[in-house]
């Protein structure tokens, strides 16, 4: 179930993100709602091992979920016009949250592959 929940909500944010180009009015209840069902899964998600790359790359990731968060609460205010945030400052926080989340996602991977060939 965690796993559904977690990949439907991979599937949300990209599709909240790229709404208000076409369905402005519901954009930021589906990215919220991604992020409510992708964020707390992956915060969660612990690295238990002794590698330090691979730790200090799961708080970066941390980060990046933390900033999807950040993202809906401010397309929330944009949407319902509430100050001080009234205009498009959540792309900031989902380039910066985007760039941290690929980039984690990859040398994740990359390092684990390192650690299993050394093992």
């Amino acid at each position: 179930m965690k796993k559904f929940l977690f990949r439907l909500g991979g599937i949300l944010l990209p599709l909240g993100a790229v709404m208000p180009l076409f369905a402005p009015e519901v954009a930021s209840f589906v990215f919220t709602a991604g992020a409510l069902l992708f964020c707390p899964l992956q915060i969660n998600d612990a690295y238990e091992g002794s590698n330090l790359i691979i730790r200090r790359l799961r708080r970066q990731q941390v980060l990046g979920a933390m900033l999807l968060l950040v993202t809906a609460g401010l397309m929330l205010t944009q949407h319902f016009g509430i100050p001080p945030f009234r205009s498009s400052e959540w792309k900031v926080t989902l380039l910066i949250a985007t760039v941290l989340e690929v980039y984690t996602i990859f040398r994740i991977d990359s390092e684990q592959k390192k650690e299993d060939a050394g093992s």
